[in-house]
């Protein structure tokens, strides 16, 4: 397995009217199969595992008046999902939104993945949040769950959370953007489904999942896209995303007449049902590689069944620059 430097194309692109295989059959059709976790999970997933981010806010500084100002942030989320933060009075971000007043808009930006992680920069999936921001009153109905939350999450916090400097402010969005990661879909979030959705309860263990996923089983995921995905030729396939319903690959593979070609497609590999422990996305896992294996040693099931015919493999996305 070779793991060249093809890139993936702009042009790639969410697919929503290309030819979707579903356990073995084709449809042309804009709503893909529960082996995905919707895009309002998705992003509240990103907003949820993350506890920093980049907050936007509109600068009051001489010479630059009216430009963004970026603020690195460190933030948790209330019972609706809404990012609360602890700000000092003192701050450049702080006094922005002081001076803008209270119906001003800020832009609070989280990434997954880090310097130390496999996936990062534009191959990780992101969500902007932008709305408004409050201050919290100590007299509010979720006070204490939101100084212990923000306790447990910055170590630091206990230390100023008293100071008469230092306020909880509230974010309350107007508009949500969720990007997929580089090449893959992105998508404006209604607020009201944001807040409804529910977070995967894979999130803080996928990185880790997806790392030894591509460092460990490099032969099992290209027997995956040969005998699973039917991709042939394949130079190189990497695990993208793992959450409770299934795994998302990417295969970078030749064009059959032309070597020198390379493509790059997105596949969704779901499970046959939804695990709930990092355990029980283990085995799902493993049974997968199980079947792409039988499948190459010619090993079949009772009735002649084929090992894999019933794994539910969706196209997400292909290379248009064929």
């Amino acid at each position: 397995l070779s793991f060249s430097s093809a890139r993936l194309s702009s042009s790639l692109s969410a697919s929503a009217v290309i030819s979707e295989k579903v356990n073995g059959s084709h449809s042309s059709s804009s709503t893909p199969p529960k082996i995905r976790l919707n895009v309002p999970e998705k992003a509240r997933t990103v907003i949820s595992v993350c506890t920093s981010g980049t907050l936007c806010t509109s600068s009051y500084m001489d010479e630059i008046q009216g430009a963004p100002f970026g603020s690195f942030v460190d933030y948790v989320l209330d019972d609706k999902g809404n990012p609360v933060l602890l700000m000092n009075e003192m701050s450049m971000h702080t006094v922005n939104i002081q001076k803008a007043g209270s119906d001003s808009l800020v832009t609070l930006f989280a990434q997954l993945g880090g310097p130390n992680q496999s996936s990062h920069g534009q191959d990780v999936s992101r969500c902007s949040i932008t709305g408004t921001i409050e201050k919290i009153d100590t007299s509010a109905e979720d006070w204490d769950t939101i100084r212990m939350r923000y306790g447990i999450a910055h170590s630091y916090a206990d230390q100023v959370m008293d100071s008469p400097k230092f306020h909880f402010y509230r974010l309350i969005p107007r508009k949500i953007y969720f990007v997929g990661g580089f090449g893959v879909s992105s998508e404006w979030v209604p607020p009201p489904e944001y807040t409804e959705a529910t977070p995967d309860i894979l999130a803080k263990d996928a990185s880790n999942i997806m790392d030894r996923l591509n460092r460990d089983h490099s032969d099992d995921l290209l027997l995956t896209a040969t005998q699973i995905l039917g991709v042939n030729e394949v130079e190189n396939v990497r695990v993208t995303g793992v959450d409770r319903l299934g795994m998302d690959m990417r295969v970078t593979s030749r064009v059959p007449r032309r070597k020198n070609k390379l493509v790059t497609d997105e596949f969704r590999v779901g499970f046959r049902i939804p695990v709930i422990s990092v355990e029980d996305a283990k085995s799902e896992v493993l049974k997968v590689f199980q079947e792409a294996w039988e499948k190459e040693n010619g090993v079949t099931w009772g009735s002649d069944e084929i090992p894999g015919a019933d794994i539910p493999v969706l196209k997400t996305a292909e290379d248009s620059l064929m």
